[in-house]
């Protein structure tokens, strides 16, 4: 079986989970970030993803948003986040999902998101292509920025507001250039860029498990992925990085180098 087969079966069963589980469920805030939401639903079907890691892959390290690590002193790992966007699943929005990455070292090899509540997926694997529901799927052609949806995702950080302010700046600026802004939060965003809807995400804001998975899914689809300023991801000792903030920059190639252009400027 491939990595992105797996992949596929794991978040076709997950989301079966998440819909059994939608609307059900109630959010709690996380005592280690006020921004972030927990349910039980998010424990369940993390502890499903690593317990078939752990049967199909028991040599691979696991880096998990609610399990933590699991070492295996591997030179593959893979990094989970059971649902991306909790926020939004906890009240009965639609846009979440579940990202399932792999790392070989620091690269990413392989991937898949998926929306629930939209019966959407879309997986990927190093120099294999991206597939949305199981036909290829590629970034926008459209090279005019004023043209195209871009999705901006930041967080309260009412610790710095200062920092907060200067990035709805940033945002402000690329509302003036698009043709509008979006704004779910969530890998919501990151599966409209692979799949064409969007011209491109950014996000002020994130974790590793953010970013492993839709990285390899855009980038297989045409798209370029970097951080927030132009500069090429960072994965490398993945089970140390959990706590790290990973800003990131994704969309089709030309309107990524238009998007970095206005975040330089600003």
């Amino acid at each position: 079986m491939t990595y992105a087969a797996f992949i596929e079966e794991l978040l076709i069963k997950t989301s079966k989970i998440a819909l059994e589980n939608f609307g059900k469920v109630e959010g709690r805030i996380k005592k280690e970030d006020a921004t972030q939401v927990l349910t039980d639903t998010d424990i369940e079907i993390g502890k499903y993803i690593v317990g078939e890691i752990e049967k199909t892959y028991p040599d691979y390290n696991i880096v998990d948003e609610e399990a933590g690590v699991v070492d295996k002193n591997s030179d593959y790992t893979w990094v989970v986040d059971p649902i991306d966007g909790t926020a939004n699943f906890a009240v009965g929005v639609v846009t979440y999902g579940t990202m399932i990455g792999l790392l070989k070292n620091d690269i990413p090899i392989a991937g898949g998101l998926s929306l629930p509540s939209l019966d959407q997926w879309a997986t990927a694997e190093k120099g294999k292509g991206a597939y949305f529901n199981g036909k290829k799927t590629k970034v926008t052609p459209e090279a005019d920025l004023s043209k195209v949806l871009v999705a901006v995702g930041e967080d309260p950080k009412k610790d710095n507001p200062d920092l907060v302010r200067k990035q709805i700046k940033i945002a402000g600026e690329i509302l003036l250039n698009s043709q509008n802004l979006r704004r779910s939060n969530s890998v919501f965003d990151e599966m409209m860029v692979a799949r064409g809807s969007y011209g491109g995400s950014i996000f002020f804001n994130g974790k590793i498990w953010d970013n492993v998975a839709p990285h390899i899914v855009i980038e297989e689809a045409g798209g370029i992925y970097t951080d927030v300023w132009g500069k090429s991801m960072d994965y490398s000792n993945p089970l140390k990085r959990t706590r790290q903030n990973f800003t990131s920059c994704a969309a089709a190639p030309t309107l990524h180098k238009k998007l970095q252009k206005i975040i330089h400027a600003n």
